[in-house]
């Protein structure tokens, strides 16, 4: 049986803590975050290119979250592109 090449597993979601991190987001948003790292990518980036927090907060990411306003409108985009094959990597956006 062939795989998906696109799952919801191949993506993590960062929820922002009670201090939010100086050098990333300094909004209150659900960044997404590549599951696999990529060769030649910034393993510490999210999907809009911001930063990743120091001690991030993992957490699976379920199709119900994907309509959460707090989700990052960038890392949807590039999440959204991903997904109809528009782009091959999250740093092409």
């Amino acid at each position: 049986m062939p795989r998906l090449a696109w799952s919801l597993y191949a993506y993590q979601l960062i929820e922002p803590d009670e201090q939010l991190d100086l050098f990333a987001c300094r909004e209150v948003r659900l960044h997404l975050v590549a599951r696999q790292l990529r060769l030649g990518g910034h393993a510490d980036r999210t999907l809009c290119g911001g930063l990743l927090p120091a001690q991030p907060r993992w957490r699976a990411l379920d199709k119900p979250l994907l309509r959460d306003r707090r989700l990052c409108p960038a890392c949807l985009a590039t999440f959204e592109a991903q997904r109809q094959g528009l782009c091959s990597n999250w740093a092409d956006g």
